[in-house]
């Protein structure tokens, strides 16, 4: 009973440990024909307008609702301090510091992450990736590689979209519908808003997380058994790892940012 039990247990780790080998070496590969993916950059640019453009909605009207929660919830708070001039400041804080990258990744991951599994999930199960390698073409150069980059580009400028637009949320909410004066609201803002601080910090996790998320994609598609069940599983494992390493990252990276 032990040993079996022993057994089960080495032959699931050798299992993780031989996937995160796997994945580690197709980040490594996929990184290394950067230069070619970009040399056709034509390719990534229809990447980006798939993911980025089509994620468009979802990321304004979440970043929209976002703000004009930040502004009643900030109002509220700061009131009890005679401080509800510094509403801008808040909600600009809590957008490009964290809410922005990290509820734009979770978007992300949930519109376009499935998206791209999907398609190469069903790329798979079709044979063209198979056919693709009796033709003599790479499909990760082909085909991964320009999703991989289109998904790194457009997740940054989604971030910035949801923050811009949760900022006007919260101006909407805090001086038009509230009565925050706004001059207050926008020069509070302007002066307590760093920009290498802190909307760079954005920006950097913003980044991170679009290699996470698309690199997860990608990579639960390719590795997706070619059935119906076993791509409807990559999908809905692409959500669940991408959305747990999002949330893990952001830890890590704001416990650096703080540090440093």
């Amino acid at each position: 009973m032990i040993r079996a039990a022993l057994s089960s247990l080495g032959f699931g780790v050798r299992r993780q440990l031989a996937d995160l080998g796997y994945g580690a070496r197709l980040f490594v590969r996929l990184l290394a024909l950067s230069g070619t993916a970009l040399r056709r950059f034509s390719l990534v640019r229809d990447q980006v307008h798939f993911l980025g453009n089509h994620s468009l909605a979802i990321i304004t009207v979440s970043g929209l609702f976002v703000g004009f929660v930040l502004g009643l919830q900030g109002y509220y708070t700061l009131q009890r301090y005679g401080s509800s001039e510094a509403l801008g400041l808040l909600v600009t804080l809590s957008l490009v510091r964290e809410l922005g990258p990290v509820i734009t990744a979770l978007l992300f991951a949930g519109r376009a992450g499935t998206s791209l599994t999907a398609e190469i999930g069903l790329m798979k199960a079709g044979e063209q990736l198979s056919a693709m390698e009796m033709m003599a073409v790479d499909p990760v150069r082909r085909i991964l590689a320009p999703r991989f980059w289109g998904g790194v580009i457009a997740m940054p400028l989604l971030a910035a979209v949801f923050s811009a637009v949760g900022v006007i949320g919260g101006w909407v909410v805090g001086v038009l519908m509230i009565g925050v004066d706004s001059g207050a609201f926008w020069s509070q803002m302007q002066g307590g808003v760093d920009v290498w601080k802190d909307v760079g910090n954005g920006i950097v996790k913003s980044i991170v997380f679009g290699f996470t998320v698309t690199f997860i994609a990608l990579l639960q598609g390719f590795e997706a058994k070619p059935t119906p069940e076993g791509v409807s599983r990559a999908t809905t494992r692409t959500v669940v790892v991408a959305s747990l390493a999002v949330l893990g990252l952001d830890f890590v990276l704001t416990a650096l940012m703080f540090s440093i």
